[in-house]
C-alpha cells in the first residue's frame, strides 16, 4: 500500500509571520471530561479540534453527554452528572488521554462499558491504572496489559484510598484524581514511590478539577485529598497547545526568524512550556537535556540538536517509549536516515550527535512517522535546514494539529506533496 509523502522545501530566509497555535490538547479532553461529569451547561472557548479531542468527545456523547460545537474553537457540553453505558465499544483511536481517563471516569457509571483504540492504542501499557481501580473495588479487566479495557460499573469504589505507579505516565494519576471527586466519599491518591511521568501535568489536572468546583488538598508531594463535591458546570476558556508552539519556536530558532505566537512562553500553564529556554539557547544547546518534565517537546529539541554546535545527549526519556510508538526510536531511525550516526540510542538515552554543516546540504531521506503526529512535525524543521525531507503520512498531524502544513506554508514554507493513486 502506498503512502502519502510529502517534502518540505527549504525556504533559505528567516521565517517571520504571525501563527496562532490551536488549543491545548491536554487541557481540552480535561475540560471536556470534567464538563461531561459535571450537571448543567459548560461553555469552553479555545479549544481544539482534533483527531484526540473529537474521540473524546464523541466518547462522551455515546455516554449520553451533550456536546454542541458552536464554532471552530467552542464545544458546549450538557451533562447530567452520570454517564450511562454506551451501546458499542468506546473506540479512541490512539488518543492517550482520552483512554485513560475515560477507564477510570466510566467505573463511576453502572453498566458494562469497553474501552478501546487502534492497533497503536492496543501495544500502549494500562496496566498500572488497572490494577489501581481493581484496588478501588472495581470489577475491570484488561488481558494484554493494555486496551481493550472492560469495565462492570457498579456506581463508584468500594474503597476511598488508592496508591497508584506513575512511572510509566502521569496520565494514570490524572484519570483518578479527576474521577475522584464523583466517588461519594472524601477520597485519598497516593503514588507508589516517587516516580512520576511529566508531574506538570498533574497540576493541569489539579487546576482544571478546581475550576469545575473540585476541592483538593495536597497533602504532600506524593498523597492529595479530595472533597467528594462533584462538579459544577462552568465556562472555561483552554489556553493554546505548548507542544505545538514548540514546532514554531524551533522554525524560528533554526531560521534566525520572528514568529508570533500571541502567547509568551512565560504564560503558558503546560510544562512543555519548559523548551522554550531549551530551544532558545540554539545553536548552543546544553550537551545534556533532562526530557523527564517536558517529555512531549523533545522530539522538537531532538532534530534542533541535529544542527547544534555540539553533541546533545537526551536523558530521562524513558517513558516516550511507550507514546504513540517508540518516540526513541523514531528519532533515532529518523536522524540516521538524514545522515547515518547522526544519532544512537544507549539504554533509554538518546544521542545526537550534532553536525551544523547539514544546513543548506541535500540529504534524501523518507522520514517514517509511525503514524505519529509529532514525529511528523519535528522532522518538518529538518526539511527547513537541508533539502530532501520527506514526511510520510503527513496527514497524522491530524491527532492534535491539523492545521500545521498550513501554518508553516503561511510562513512560507513550501512542499512537494505525492499522492497515492
Amino acid at each position: 500500500m502506498q503512502t502519502e509523502k510529502l517534502t518540505i522545501v527549504p525556504p533559505r530566509r528567516s521565517l517571520s509571520g504571525v501563527v496562532n497555535p490551536p488549543g491545548s490538547k491536554s487541557i481540552t479532553n480535561r475540560a471536556l471530561l470534567l464538563a461531561g461529569l459535571a450537571n448543567g451547561t459548560s461553555r469552553l472557548t479555545g479549544a481544539l479540534k482534533s483527531d484526540d479531542t473529537r474521540y473524546m468527545a464523541d466518547a462522551l456523547r455515546a455516554m449520553g453527554v451533550s456536546i454542541e460545537e458552536p464554532d471552530a474553537t467552542s464545544l458546549v457540553v450538557t451533562g447530567s452528572g452520570t454517564l450511562n453505558p454506551p451501546s458499542a465499544p468506546l473506540f479512541l483511536g490512539n488518543a492517550g488521554t482520552a483512554t485513560r481517563f475515560l477507564t477510570a471516569a466510566v467505573a463511576l457509571g453502572k453498566g458494562e462499558f469497553i474501552v478501546d483504540g487502534d492497533e497503536h492504542m492496543r501495544k500502549r501499557p494500562i496496566t498500572p491504572l488497572v490494577d489501581a481501580l481493581r484496588s478501588l473495588g472495581v470489577d475491570i479487566e484488561a488481558p494484554s496489559g493494555c486496551p481493550p479495557v472492560s469495565i462492570r460499573g457498579k456506581g463508584g469504589f468500594s474503597s476511598h484510598h488508592v496508591v497508584i505507579d506513575a512511572g510509566l505516565s502521569s496520565q494514570y494519576v490524572s484519570a483518578v484524581l479527576m474521577a475522584a471527586p464523583c466517588a461519594g466519599k472524601p477520597f485519598t491518591v497516593e503514588l507508589a514511590g516517587d516516580d512520576i511521568g511529566a508531574r506538570g501535568y498533574i497540576d493541569l489536572t489539579l487546576a482544571a478539577m478546581r475550576a469545575f468546583g473540585a476541592n483538593v488538598e495536597q497533602v504532600t508531594p506524593s498523597i492529595w485529598r479530595i472533597e467528594p463535591t462533584g462538579y459544577r458546570a462552568t465556562d472555561f476558556h483552554i489556553e493554546p497547545d505548548a507542544s505545538a508552539a514548540t514546532y514554531l519556536w524551533g522554525a524560528e530558532a533554526l531560521t534566525a526568524g520572528r514568529i508570533d505566537i500571541g502567547t509568551r512562553a512565560q504564560d503558558f500553564t503546560q510544562p512543555d512550556a519548559r523548551a522554550y529556554e531549551v530551544i532558545s539557547a540554539f545553536p548552543d544547546m546544553p550537551a545534556v537535556i533532562d526530557g523527564s518534565q517536558m517529555q512531549d517537546a523533545i522530539p522538537t529539541i531532538a532534530v534542533l540538536a541535529a544542527y547544534n554546535n555540539q553533541t546533545v545527549r537526551f536523558t530521562g526519556i524513558a517513558n516516550l517509549r511507550v507514546k504513540e510508538c517508540d518516540r526513541v526510536r523514531a528519532l533515532s531511525l529518523g536522524l540516521n536516515a538524514i545522515r547515518d550516526g547522526l544519532a544512537r540510542e544507549e539504554g533509554d538515552d538518546l544521542i545526537v550527535n550534532a553536525d551544523p554543516a547539514l544546513a543548506g546540504q541535500t540529504c534524501v531521506a523518507e522520514i517514517d512517522t509511525f503514524a505519529d503526529h509529532r514525529i511528523a512535525m519535528c522532522f518538518a524543521l529538518a526539511g527547513l535546514k537541508t533539502a530532501g525531507i520527506t514526511i510520510l503520512d503527513p496527514k497524522c498531524v491530524g491527532k492534535t494539529y491539523p492545521g500545521y502544513w498550513d501554518a508553516l506554508a503561511s510562513l512560507g514554507v513550501s512542499y512537494q506533496q505525492e499522492i497515492p493513486r
